[in-house]
């Protein structure tokens, strides 16, 4: 006669997984940090009224810095060639900061100006005239990549904030912290800029070409 299993099966007991499960991805939802795609902190201009004309706005040809990008992500960089944007942003500095012909106003800004700054400014007859008058120009094409598009845009804001950092002693990084939400940080906002607006143009891209 067979004797009898005096064991009972094992079997485990599965009526608690479903709440360790559950409290594991309260866990990981509460724990985790989400990345949100914040954008590009821009003010944009208010909408131009159709009924308006635009005004018109005579710029010297020397006071534009003309950046174009062409479908293949090429860039065209005051009438040269560059396979690259790789230091555009030390150009931007050196158009920014020449005074070609600067009227007693921008030669009241360069003598409130660091001597370090003093120093990188040049006096070339055929650049800007000086940097309350220069604006970088970018031009894009329909089928221009949007990464490249803000690899140069993003050079030329160094550019400035380079300047503005400079100006008022501080490291590029630091300057960048400063919110302005402080009467302090609002002062010293307000001097690293003072007769030098970043003045960046986004030309409408050409409607021929693109991938």
């Amino acid at each position: 006669m067979a004797r009898s299993n005096s064991r009972g099966s094992q079997e485990v007991n599965a009526g608690s997984m479903a709440d360790i499960a559950f409290l594991l991805l309260i866990f990981f939802l509460v724990t985790t940090t989400i990345a949100s795609d914040k954008g590009i902190l821009n003010i944009l201009p208010p909408k131009q009224d159709p009924n308006v004309p635009p005004p018109d706005i005579k710029k010297n040809e020397r006071n534009i810095f003309n950046v174009l990008i062409n479908a293949n992500n090429d860039l065209l960089v005051e009438g040269d060639y560059r396979r690259s944007a790789e230091g555009l942003d030390q150009d931007f500095k050196a158009f920014i900061m020449n005074f070609g012909a600067p009227d007693e106003e921008a030669a009241a800004l360069y003598n409130s100006l660091p001597a370090s700054l003093q120093a990188q400014a040049q006096r070339k007859a055929d650049s800007s005239d000086d940097p309350g008058e220069a604006v970088i120009s970018i031009k894009t094409n329909r089928g221009t990549s949007y990464e490249v598009f803000l690899e140069v845009f993003d050079l030329a804001k160094k550019a400035y904030f380079d300047i503005y950092a400079e100006r008022v002693g501080l490291a590029s990084g630091e300057y960048r912290t400063l919110k302005g939400d402080n009467e302090a940080t609002r002062a010293i906002l307000g001097k690293s800029k003072e007769g030098i607006p970043m003045a960046i143009s986004i030309a409408e891209p050409d409607k021929i070409g693109g991938n």
